[in-house]
Parts: C-alpha cells; structure tokens; sequence
C-alpha cells in the first residue's frame, strides 16, 4: 500500500516540494538560490491546496538530508521538523545525491549512475549508484572530496549533478564510460519519493526531534579552524 508522503528540499539552488497521495504525484520546484526562506512553505500549501489535504491526512514528512549548502540543508530540514511537529508525524531523510540518481533512472532509465555536487573549496559531494529493484542504491559510502582523487572508472553509466558541470573535464576523463545528463543538475523532491516509500515501509522513520542534516563536511571543516580540533 502506497503511503501519503510530502517530501521538501532546499539543499541546492532547486527549491523544490512534491506531495505522494492515493497513489498520485503533485510536485512544484523552482530555481531559487537565495529565497528558500520565503518559498518553501508558500509551495508546502500550494500543493497540499491542490490536493485538498491538510498534514494531519498523511503518513509522513520526507526532507532532502544533504549534501549540499550548508544553508540550504537547515532550511530544509527545519522547515520540515516544523512541519511534522505541527501535525505529528514522522520523518524520512533522503540523500540528495540519492535523489539525483533516482531522476536518472526515472527519466533516462539509467540503472548505474554518478552523482556529484559542486561542493565548492575544490571538491564534490559524490556517490555512486546502482539500481534494484526500481530504487538506486549506494555503493560504498557518499564522501566530500577533491574530484581529481576519484577512482575513476569506464562503466557505463549516468552523470549526474552540478559537480560535473565544474569538472566536466577531469571527470569525463576520469570517468569515460560516463554519459552527463545535463537535464539532471539538482536534487528533485519528486524524486525524493521512492526512497521515501521504501524507507516508510521498512520502519526507517525517525521522530522530528531526532531528524539530522548530513553535511558530509561538517567535521573537516571545523578541525580547520584554531580551538576547534
């Protein structure tokens, strides 16, 4: 049985909302770099209006988890714990680089995919991707890295994200069995949903207390600075 899921996601410049219900998918995003703030709850009430449902009527609130802005990813996911507070629900995380990979095989049936973020200070949040059973799934671990130290690789597969379009070059060398899809740049709450559906029927919920962004970075980033080892 198919759960009523809304799923929201600021982590990147694609402000995004999308609502599973009865089965149907209403979804509204837009690129916004620097107005998450004001458009996130704007969009949570417009879709939830076009299906006639309030929160109290759904199972659960799913939020993109990161990686992505720093910002971005703490609009997201307190918008989110504010929501699920209100009408008592519980939260699924999502992986934004997962969402990325999921859009892939949605729209270009790709069924192995690279996803990579433009992480800035000269590195990439990546994660690797192979399909089962309709949903991607990771390979190994998502790290933030400097994308001239990947592994490199000449499978087959999808590109996806706007680490590739900063370093189109050194990772389609790196990287030559890889097909970029520029369609795919950012994380899509619609595709946020089937994750979120399987983790709702496996239990994988959390209260919205304990809902956590993932930064990928946070840790290197303070040893950085003085006093903060």
């Amino acid at each position: 049985m198919t759960a009523n899921i809304l799923a929201l996601d600021t982590s990147t410049e694609n402000c995004s909302v999308a609502l599973q219900w009865q089965g149907e998918i209403l979804s509204h995003e837009q690129y916004s770099p620097r107005d998450h703030t004001q458009r996130i709850l704007p969009f949570v009430e417009q879709i939830l209006a076009q299906a006639g449902v309030s929160l109290q009527q759904l199972d659960a609130i799913a939020f993109g988890r990161g990686p992505g802005s720093f910002t971005g990813v703490r609009i997201g996911v307190a918008t989110a714990q504010g929501l699920a507070f209100g009408a008592d629900k519980p939260m699924v995380s999502v992986s934004t680089l997962q969402a990325m990979a999921q859009q892939a095989y949605r729209s270009a049936q790709a069924e192995h995919c690279f996803a990579a973020i433009d992480a800035r200070m000269s590195e990439v949040y990546w994660g690797e991707y192979q399909v089962k059973d309709g949903l991607m799934r990771l390979q190994q671990q998502e790290q933030v890295i400097n994308p001239e130290l990947l592994a490199g690789s000449a499978q087959v597969a999808a590109a996806v994200g706007t680490g590739w379009q900063s370093y189109q070059e050194l990772l389609t060398s790196q990287y030559s069995g890889a097909t970029v899809l520029d369609s795919v740049l950012y994380p899509s709450a619609r595709d946020m949903l089937n994750y979120a559906q399987y983790a709702f029927s496996q239990g994988d919920v959390v209260a919205a207390e304990h809902a956590e962004p993932v930064y990928l970075r946070d840790k290197v980033t303070w040893k950085k600075l003085p006093g903060r080892e």
